[in-house]
């Protein structure tokens, strides 16, 4: 009497296949795991909404008693709220100009042409990318007060932006690699020269990567709180990073409820320049297909 013993099929690699249960768990368990995570960011954002109406406010996420706008009426002057928005409008729009502008003519041609020192030059700079700001500001501060620029906006503007510098030319030349050089070419026969091609040519084909790059440079700079601590000293020429500090009394008391109410004022530029810049994000690649053949 002979046997007969079923084959179980396996992959490429010697494993056996999923099957429909063991797929469907493994979907539910991903889906609880990213149900958990979404909640522990829900979580913060739902406190500072709640606060903000409650003038009684902890740091419990607590249903208010009774829903009030004191606490934006108790925010809403120059000293607290516009003043320090203004001076952090200024200070991080301006470092993040200098900073766009400066990384896309530095990874222009690092990313179009050859030389010896090309790749210590990257190497350098991706090095840069992870070294500690507060590493290098003791000897920032006293090169800024032998120079006179400690208390200067447009000094802090240019530091804020030579910092956020090196992250920014990395990303910029991943995506400038994307370009073809083929395209760019085509206007070089065409009498353009090497600005103008930069200009009409690469730079309208990595929206999307020029958007991610000036968000990201963007909100680093804003949520900075360090550098211009360090480098600006008179109240007038505080940002709002620094100013949150206002809202904690001598005594370690916290006022929960206008902290919450300036922290949703303090959201808005973030928000208003990744809804502004956030439509070029899901273009891709404009030119996608537009050298073969």
């Amino acid at each position: 009497m002979s046997t007969t013993t079923r084959s179980v099929p396996t992959t490429s690699t010697g494993r056996r296949p999923r099957t429909p249960s063991r797929a469907r768990t493994a979907s539910i368990a991903s889906t609880l795991l990213m149900v958990v995570i979404g909640l522990a960011f829900l979580v913060p954002l739902l406190w500072v909404v709640l606060a903000s109406f409650d003038t009684e406010a902890s740091l419990s996420v607590a249903w208010p008693d009774s829903w009030s706008l004191g606490n934006f009426a108790a925010i809403w002057n120059a000293e607290t709220t516009f003043r320090p928005l203004t001076n952090s409008l200024i200070l991080c729009g301006g470092a993040t100009i200098v900073t766009m502008v400066t990384a896309v003519l530095c990874a222009y041609p690092m990313s179009r042409y050859r030389f010896r020192a090309k790749r210590p030059l990257l190497l350098t700079i991706i090095f840069s990318t992870g070294l500690p700001i507060t590493a290098i500001m003791i000897p920032v501060y006293s090169l800024f007060v032998q120079v006179n620029l400690i208390d200067s906006m447009f000094g802090a503007i240019l530091f804020l932006g030579a910092s956020s510098l090196p992250y920014a030319i990395f990303l910029t030349k991943g995506f400038m690699d994307g370009v073809p050089v083929e395209i760019e070419e085509s206007a070089w026969t065409e009498g353009a020269g090497v600005l103008r091609a930069l200009w009409s040519v690469v730079l309208p084909l990595m929206r999307s990567g020029l958007a991610v790059a000036t968000i990201f440079t963007f909100v680093s700079m804003w949520g900075n709180f360090f550098v211009p601590f360090m480098l600006l000293l008179s109240p007038e020429n505080l940002p709002a990073a620094v100013t949150l500090y206002t809202f904690s009394s001598q005594y370690g008391q916290v006022a929960y409820g206008q902290l919450a109410a300036f922290s949703i004022f303090y959201s808005l530029p973030v928000v208003v320049l990744y809804l502004f810049l956030g439509r070029t994000l899901g273009q891709g690649f404009a030119a996608a297909g537009g050298v073969k053949g």
